[in-house]
C-alpha cells in the first residue's frame, strides 16, 4: 500500500506587520523527509512511504502569498507524480494566514484531495492552537491534534493520525469526522495543559477515546492571535460511528465552555514593571522572566527591546537577555570582531514600530555556523549579557545557551522571549515570572482589534448563551 507524506505547519499572527518568505521556512523533500527525525516513525510492514514536501516555520507574521504559492505549487507535482495512492498523510499546524487569504490549510486540504481523488482516505495532525473550518473538515477523514501545551506530544500526535490512516487501510474501514465550534478563543498561555482546568480536560479526552465508535478524541483551543473568521475553538473526534461522535463532540464542546470563566495564566505575571519590582526583590536564582507580547514561537516579531530599556533604566546588573532578533547589529557585531566595542543600536530591525535602544556594548562571543542568516552574537552592555540573532528564533531549550557558553542556571535573572516556559527552562526558573508586555501576541487580548472574527465569541462578547451543535464531515455523511 502507498501513502503519500507531506504537509506544511507554522501560526500567524495577522497583527504582525512582517511577513514570512520560503526562506522562513525548513523544508524537507523526497528522502530528505523521510530520513528525518520528525518524521522518523513512518514503518510499518506493507506499507510504500511516499515523501512529497514538508515545509516548517517558527510563527510570526503571515506567509506572502508568494511563498505560500511556491510552496503549494511544489508540493502538488510531487503530490501528482506519486498517484496512484492509497492513502495521504498530512502533517499539519492549523493557524497559517497567508496574505490575502483566509483559511490557507483548508485551501491547502481542498487542493490535496482533488488531486488524490474522493476514494483516497486522508489523515491530519493538528497543533491544538489551530484553527479548524468546514472547508477542512469536509475534506478529511481521520483528525488529531497536540494534548499537551507546552507541545512535548508532537510525535505522539503525529504517529496517532498516522496509524489510524494505516489500520484503516488494512481493515478496509472507513473512519469519519465530527466536529462542533466552541465560540471561545484563549491564549495557550491560559489554557496550558500543566493547569487546571485544561489538565483535567484533555486528561479526560482518554476516557473518550474509550468509547465504542470512538477512535480520536480532541479539543482544539484554536489561535487567538488571528483575526479572521475561523479562529475560534472546537472539539474535533474521529470515530467509527456517527451518533458516538457527535455525543463526544458536544459533550467536549459543553466542558470548555462551562469552564470558560477558570483559565488562569499558570505562572506569577503582570505588568513589566510589576515583574521586574519581584524579580528585584527575589533572593532566589534563576528568576526566568517571559517576555510574552514578543515571543516568537507564538508568532512574534522577536526584536522587542522593551525589556532591555527598562533594565538599563533601573540599573539592572547580573541579567541574561535571551535574545532579540536583529541581522544589521549582528552584522555589526562580526564586524567589531570579540573584544570589540561599539555604539549601536539593538532592536526594531523587522519591525519599524518595535522599541529600540542606543547602547555602548561590548561584543563578548560571536557563533558562525555558516549561513549567515543563522549567525548569532553575544554582547555586554551596563552590566546585561544580550544574545542576538540575526534571524528570528527562540532560546527555548538549555542548548540553545551553553552553544554560546552560557549557563542559564548561573545568572540572576534570563529573560526569554517566551508564554509559558518551555520544558527545559520551566524546572530551573526559581521562579517563574511572566510579564504582558507588548507585541503581536499581546496576553491582554480583549485589547485586541476584532474586526473580523464571528461574533458572539468569548471573552470579546460575554453576554450571550451557547449549546454545542456537531457537524459531520461530509465525506462521512
Amino acid at each position: 500500500m502507498r501513502i503519500a507524506v507531506g504537509g506544511i505547519h507554522t501560526e500567524c499572527s495577522t497583527y504582525s506587520p512582517v511577513l514570512m518568505t520560503v526562506e522562513d521556512f525548513r523544508v524537507l523533500r523526497g528522502e530528505d523527509l523521510l530520513n528525518s527525525d520528525y518524521f522518523g516513525f513512518l514503518s510499518a510492514e506493507g506499507i510504500d512511504h511516499l515523501p512529497l514536501l514538508h515545509a516548517r516555520a517558527v510563527p510570526g507574521g503571515p506567509v506572502s502569498r508568494p511563498a505560500y504559492d511556491a510552496l503549494k505549487s511544489e508540493f502538488l507535482e510531487r503530490l501528482k507524480a506519486a498517484l496512484p495512492l492509497d492513502g495521504l498523510y498530512l502533517a499539519m499546524h492549523g493557524a497559517i494566514k497567508v496574505d490575502g487569504m483566509d483559511d490557507a490549510e483548508g485551501d491547502w486540504i481542498s487542493a490535496a484531495r482533488a488531486i488524490v481523488g474522493a476514494s483516497c482516505p486522508l489523515a491530519v495532525s493538528y497543533d491544538l492552537h489551530g484553527n479548524v473550518s468546514q472547508r477542512i473538515i469536509d475534506q478529511i477523514d481521520i483528525f488529531a491534534a497536540y494534548r499537551t501545551a507546552p507541545h512535548i506530544d508532537t510525535r505522539e500526535t503525529m504517529m496517532r493520525s498516522w496509524s489510524m490512516l494505516v489500520e484503516a487501510l488494512r481493515s478496509g474501514t472507513r473512519p469519519g469526522v465530527a466536529w462542533a465550534r466552541v465560540p471561545l478563543l484563549l491564549p495557550g498561555e491560559r489554557t496550558s495543559t500543566e493547569d487546571e482546568p485544561a489538565a483535567g480536560l484533555y486528561r479526560g479526552l482518554a476516557d473518550i477515546n474509550r468509547r465504542p465508535g470512538i477512535l480520536d478524541a480532541n479539543l482544539m483551543v484554536g489561535y487567538v492571535w488571528a483575526d479572521e473568521p475561523r479562529a475560534t475553538a472546537c472539539a474535533v473526534v474521529t470515530g467509527a460511528d456517527k451518533e458516538a461522535a457527535t455525543k463526544a463532540v458536544e459533550e467536549i464542546a459543553a466542558s470548555y465552555w462551562f469552564n470558560r470563566e477558570e483559565f488562569r495564566f499558570g505562572s506569577i505575571s503582570g505588568s513589566l514593571a510589576q515583574m521586574l519590582g519581584i524579580a528585584e526583590s527575589a533572593k532566589t536564582a534563576p528568576v526566568i522572566l517571559a517576555d510574552s507580547g514578543d515571543n516568537p514561537t507564538g508568532g512574534g516579531v522577536g526584536d522587542r527591546a522593551d525589556v532591555l530599556i527598562a533594565l538599563i533604566e533601573r540599573g539592572w546588573r547580573d541579567a541574561l537577555i535571551a535574545g532579540i532578533a536583529d541581522r544589521p547589529a549582528v552584522d555589526a557585531c562580526f564586524a567589531a570582531g570579540t573584544g570589540g566595542i561599539l555604539k549601536f543600536r539593538v532592536g526594531g530591525s523587522l519591525d519599524t514600530s518595535s522599541p529600540s535602544a542606543e547602547i555602548e556594548a561590548k561584543v563578548v562571543r560571536l557563533d558562525d555556523p555558516g549561513p549567515a542568516t543563522e549567525r548569532q552574537a553575544v554582547v555586554e552592555a551596563a552590566g546585561i549579557e544580550i544574545v542576538l540573532s540575526a534571524r528570528r528564533r527562540p532560546y527555548h531549550n538549555i542548548e540553545d545557551f551553553t552553544r554560546l557558553g552560557l549557563d542559564p542556571r548561573g545568572v540572576r535573572l534570563l529573560i526569554v522571549k517566551s508564554g509559558y516556559l518551555s520544558p527545559e527552562l520551566a524546572p530551573i526558573a526559581n521562579p517563574s515570572l511572566m510579564a504582558l508586555t507588548d507585541g503581536v501576541v499581546n496576553q491582554e487580548i480583549e485589547k485586541l482589534a476584532s474586526l473580523r472574527r464571528e461574533r458572539p465569541i468569548f471573552p470579546f462578547d460575554r453576554d450571550f448563551e451557547f449549546r454545542p451543535s456537531a457537524r459531520l464531515s461530509a465525506r462521512w455523511i
